[in-house]
C-alpha cells in the first residue's frame, strides 16, 4: 500500500470512529431526554362543591384531556359510601356527550357525621372497614357497584393519612389488592392517589394500578406562607417515587393560599387571587424557585400575603416532572383557573 493510500485509509477509519462515537453520544442524550419529549398525558378533578366553575375549566382544556376524575364519593354516618347528588347529576349529563377522555369515580375518606358536621381524612372509618376480610370485601363490592352504576371507566382511591398508622397502611394495601382484582374482573381501571410523604419503597406497593402522587402542600394551611411546590420538592419526590411499581403520575395544585398576620389562612383559586391583586392594587412578583406569583395587601389593619400558581407556574412544574421522566400529569383541581388550554 502506498503512503498516500495508507494515509487516506487512516483518515477514513478515524472519520468512521468519530461518526460512531457521535451517534452514540446523540443516542445517549436522546434516551436521557425521552421523558421530556413524550407528549403530556393530562388528567384533572371535577369537584362536587364547585361544579359550575369546574365545568368551565373542563371546556377550556377540552380535547387535551385524557382522564377526568369525579370528586368525590365519601362516607355517611353509617360508613356507607355515597355520591353527592350534584356530582351524580353532572356525571349523567356529561355522560351523554360521549367525551374521549376516561372517567373515574374518586372515593375519599371524608365522613359525614350524625350532627351534620364532616370529618376530613378520617382514618377511623377505614379502621372499621378494614377490621376483617368480610368487612373489607363488602367495602370493595360497594365501590365496584357504585362505579358500574355511574358508568365510569375506573375507580380512583384517595384515602389520606393512612400511613400515620402502620397497621392502617398495611390494611390499605390488602384492600387495594382486593379492589384491583375485582376491578379487573369488571373491566374497570384503578388509580391510587398517594401523599408525598408515603413510604414508597418500604410499603411494598404492587404492580397494576396507576399511582398518582400529590406534588403539593409543601406550604399551605398547615404552615407559614410559601409555594405549594417548588423545583427541589418536585425532584426529590419523583426520585423517591422510583420505589413505586408500574405506571406513575404526579398531581399539581392550581390556585394558592392567603395568609394573614392575624393567623387567618384560606385557599384561593387563581381567579380569586388575581381579583385580590386588582382590588388592592398590589404589586406582584414571581418567586424564582417555584415560579409562583406573590403579592401583599392590607385589609382592616391585617397584613396578608398571597402565593398562587398561574399557567406559567404549572407549565414550569410540568416541565420539571417531564425532565424526570414523568409525563402523566393531573391537575387539582378544575374551577377558577385561567388559560388551561395552554397547558404544555
Amino acid at each position: 500500500m502506498s503512503r498516500r493510500i495508507h494515509k487516506a485509509f487512516k483518515v477514513a477509519i478515524y472519520a468512521s470512529v468519530f461518526l460512531i462515537l457521535l451517534g452514540c453520544t446523540y443516542n445517549s442524550q436522546s434516551a436521557g431526554n425521552t421523558g421530556a419529549k413524550e407528549p403530556t398525558k393530562r388528567a384533572g378533578w371535577l369537584v362536587y362543591w364547585d361544579i359550575g366553575a369546574g365545568e368551565k375549566d373542563l371546556k377550556k382544556i377540552g380535547e387535551q384531556l385524557d382522564k377526568l376524575s369525579y370528586f368525590g364519593a365519601y362516607f355517611d354516618e353509617n360508613d356507607k359510601v355515597f355520591i353527592p347528588q350534584d356530582l351524580s347529576e353532572k356525571r349523567n349529563e356529561l355522560k351523554k356527550k360521549k367525551a374521549k377522555y376516561e372517567t373515574y369515580l374518586t372515593i375519599v375518606n371524608d365522613k359525614q357525621n350524625n350532627d351534620g358536621s364532616s370529618t376530613i381524612k378520617d382514618i377511623e372509618v377505614l379502621r372499621r372497614l378494614f377490621s376483617d376480610d368480610v368487612s373489607m370485601e363488602k367495602h370493595v363490592d360497594e365501590i365496584i357497584a357504585l362505579t358500574l352504576q355511574g358508568g365510569y371507566d375506573g375507580i380512583e382511591i384517595d384515602y389520606e393519612k393512612i400511613w400515620k398508622d402502620e397497621s392502617i397502611g398495611q390494611s390499605f394495601l390488602k384492600f387495594a389488592n382486593k379492589l384491583y382484582v375485582k376491578a379487573l374482573d369488571n373491566d374497570l381501571k384503578l388509580r391510587i392517589v398517594l401523599e408525598p410523604s408515603t413510604p414508597f419503597s418500604s410499603a411494598q406497593f404492587f404492580e397494576g394500578p396507576e399511582y398518582v402522587v400529590m406534588l403539593y402542600n409543601l406550604y399551605g394551611l398547615h404552615s407559614d406562607p410559601g409555594p405549594k411546590a417548588n423545583k427541589a420538592f418536585i425532584e426529590k419526590t419523583i426520585t423517591r417515587m422510583a420505589g413505586l411499581p408500574g405506571e406513575k403520575s404526579v398531581a399539581f395544585s392550581t390556585g394558592g393560599c392567603v395568609w394573614g398576620d392575624n393567623g387567618e389562612k384560606r385557599l384561593v383559586t387563581e381567579v380569586e387571587a388575581r381579583n385580590l391583586a386588582v382590588k388592592y392594587h398590589a404589586d406582584t412578583q414571581r418567586d424564582e424557585e417555584s415560579q409562583c406569583v406573590i403579592f401583599d395587601y392590607k385589609e382592616n389593619g391585617v397584613a396578608y400575603q398571597v402565593w398562587y400558581a398561574d399557567i406559567k407556574t404549572l407549565n414550569d412544574w410540568i416541565k420539571i416532572a417531564k425532565e424526570q421522566g414523568v409525563n402523566h400529569i393531573s391537575l387539582w383541581r378544575f374551577g377558577g383557573n385561567m388559560n388551561l388550554n395552554k397547558i404544555i
